[in-house]
């Protein structure tokens, strides 16, 4: 397992005391993403197709570290965009360990080595760095060649300086299940302390919409992977035996869009992490105001094929708290990989996909240039120019 076990304790115990509260909803991860500007521009990815104005924008310090406290999550995943172009970040994670929260920054890696000496290692920190497989694999999921080899170099750089260093690995259609499975035999081997691993979720507007799984093709893949690497167990899997055994489709969940809320250069997204249909002010606004029963699998058509870790870990790891036995069965056995499979959620009485991506963009460059036209207005009365946009 390579969630260590003192931050296991910590969030399994804030887990059974909202259980025992009674609270139904609550977050167990705040998704924080200070920018959408990336150095890559992935194929299967969807975060970063807004315009230079949007890019530009970034959560300040003040603003992460209210959210932070709004939220009130026990662990903070800060991604993007890729992070490290962010100035404030080394203040910003500072900030969130001096919360005592568990931190993960996801990245490229691409200015890893160059930026981190900006921090230093922590029981509270890790880095997360995006590999989607061996170097052919990755380059190709990346669109750039040599990255993988960049990011190999940096993690290296990183465990040798004392940090704890995880992958994040997300597979599409064209995945192999015996590659795949060498790929996490070789992260082992080097010494990674932990690996996510999800299937992609299909971007609306990602280049890329022919390599995205559906929910068969999923379980297939990931029980082809798992039964190559003893159920999970061979692994140091940064994530819920439970979710690896939803993926092998041997549990019907329900995703928990609120158990990751996301907080982005627009404010709160609604619903979740994956799908930007709205954006309030606060953290309470998006759990009161939001109507959680229009979304997930079976009621709407954005959600059909989605087995995302983000919609689905807070799912398996409440599972874990209220059917510990269960959860203790999977953990000393490992993920069934054979058999028949758990009853899949109908799809029958989904409502129709709505697009409002251009509407949220135009909102926001209004909202841009109105405070670039009030800032240029104070400054034009002081005599002195000024560009609002945040320096790269």
């Amino acid at each position: 397992m390579g969630i260590p076990l003192l931050q296991a304790a910590r969030i399994g115990a804030y887990v059974v005391k909202k259980h025992v509260m009674g609270v139904k909803r609550y977050p167990l991860v705040l998704m924080l993403e200070p920018l959408f500007r990336c150095n890559l521009a992935c194929a299967g990815c969807g975060k970063i197709d807004y315009p230079d104005k949007i890019l530009n924008q970034r959560i300040s310090y003040e603003d992460a570290m209210q959210a932070i406290d709004e939220c009130g999550a026990p662990v903070v995943v800060i991604a993007g965009g890729e992070p490290l172009l962010h100035k404030e970040l080394p203040q910003i994670v500072e900030g969130a360990i001096a919360k005592k929260k568990y931190v993960t920054v996801c990245t490229n890696a691409l200015l890893l080595e160059k930026k981190m000496s900006q921090y230093k290692p922590s029981e509270y920190f890790n880095w997360s760095v995006h590999l989607d497989g061996d170097k052919e694999m990755h380059d190709r999921s990346v669109c750039r060649s040599g990255v993988y080899d960049k990011c190999i170099a940096a993690m290296k750089a990183a465990k040798a300086k004392g940090f704890r260093v995880n992958i994040n690995t997300t597979l599409f259609n064209d995945a192999d299940p015996a590659r795949a499975a060498a790929f996490f035999d070789e992260m082992k081997a080097m010494g990674v302390d932990g690996i996510t691993v999800s299937p992609g979720y299909a971007y609306e507007r990602a280049p890329d919409q022919k390599h995205f799984l559906n929910r068969a093709k999923t379980k297939e893949l990931f029980r082809g992977i798992l039964s190559r690497g003893k159920g999970g167990k061979a692994w140091p899997i940064f994530q819920s035996l439970m979710f690896m055994d939803f993926l092998a489709g041997n549990q019907t969940y329900q995703c928990t869009p609120w158990g990751n809320p996301t907080r982005t250069v627009f404010g709160w997204q609604k619903p979740c992490y994956l799908l930007g249909e709205g954006y309030v002010k606060t953290f309470k606004e998006l759990m009161e105001n939001t109507d959680w029963d229009k979304y997930g699998t079976g009621n709407y058509e954005k959600c059909a094929d989605c087995m995302v870790h983000c919609g689905f870990e807070a799912t398996a790891v409440t599972d874990t708290i209220k059917h510990p036995l269960k959860a203790l069965m999977v953990t000393l056995r490992g993920v069934r990989t054979t058999g028949k499979m758990a009853p899949e959620i109908s799809l029958a009485n989904q409502r129709p996909a709505e697009y409002m991506f251009s509407r949220h963009v135009e909102q926001k460059l209004t909202e841009i240039t109105e405070k670039e036209k009030q800032v240029a207005d104070r400054r034009a009365a002081e005599n002195r120019p000024v560009s609002l946009e945040a320096a790269e």
